[in-house]
């Protein structure tokens, strides 16, 4: 792990590969960070230039106070990838790091070559829902909805089996700072990228879980719908975070793509 200044902030951030392996960027989903994908990467095809990065308000990046706009979290995504002299990169986003990545393919094409938007959807949730999620962790902290989050976060079947790693990923986002968290909802709440998300032209690759309860897998197919290049696929079994839960169907259906969509 290293500190990056970019954007006006310090992220924590990881570089593995080789400077010359195909680039590919993945970015977190609320209430995670960087290790979210870590039982996925090691599955991967070997030779790529992996980044990834703890998103802003996450992990050890910074957390400034207030409201953030999805502008500047695409603007923290383009400053890191300039940083770490990636162009032409596969994005990998989950949940509100999906969103992350379509607002960037959109705005820097010249950074962006395909995509893989796992558990998202152009507009999450409703400006109400998010307003809720503000207020009770301003009053309880982020305990306060932990519960509800898991169980959105991963199957029934899963978290009744695996209790150890279940209480891992409590921990996890429950260390989330308020401030990061209160930050990104706001962001969410205010984000609808239907318009641009639908005329994207990257090849792109879209997942859902089965059992999903933030971003159900009928809202993730509708978002693939409207896409000229996206092939959406469904895992059947996981919750919102598929990448823990299941990673090596994950894994395949991503390595598929890499394949599909590298240059001759």
């Amino acid at each position: 792990m290293r500190m990056i200044a970019a954007n006006g902030l310090r992220f924590c951030a990881r570089i593995d590969g080789p400077a010359a392996g195909r680039a590919i960027v993945f970015a977190n989903s609320l209430g995670t960070d960087h290790r979210v994908w870590d039982r996925l990467l090691p599955l991967l095809p070997k030779g790529l230039r992996i980044l990834r990065y703890d998103m802003r308000g996450h992990g050890l990046s910074d957390a400034p106070e207030g409201d953030y706009w999805m502008g500047d979290l695409v603007g923290d995504a383009a400053a890191l990838m300039e940083a770490a002299e990636m162009r032409g990169a596969v994005f990998v986003g989950l949940s509100v790091g999906g969103v992350v990545a379509q607002g960037l393919a959109a705005e820097r094409p010249d950074l962006v070559s395909a995509l893989v938007l796992s558990n998202t959807a152009p507009k999450i949730g409703t400006a109400e829902i998010w307003a809720d999620r503000k207020r009770m962790v301003a009053e309880g902290g982020i305990a306060a909805l932990a519960d509800g989050v898991l169980q959105r976060w991963f199957s029934a079947r899963w978290r009744a089996e695996n209790p150890d790693d279940l209480a891992l990923w409590r921990h996890m986002l429950l260390r989330t700072p308020i401030a990061g968290y209160m930050g990104c909802c706001a962001a969410l709440a205010e984000t609808d990228l239907r318009d641009s998300t639908a005329q994207l032209r990257q090849p792109a690759l879209v997942l859902a879980g089965s059992a999903d309860g933030s971003t159900p897998p009928d809202l993730v197919r509708e978002m693939a719908d409207s896409m000229a290049q996206a092939r959406f696929e469904l895992i059947r079994g996981p919750g919102h975070i598929p990448c823990v839960e299941a990673p090596e169907a994950t894994e395949r259906l991503i390595s598929d793509f890499l394949r599909e969509t590298e240059m001759p």
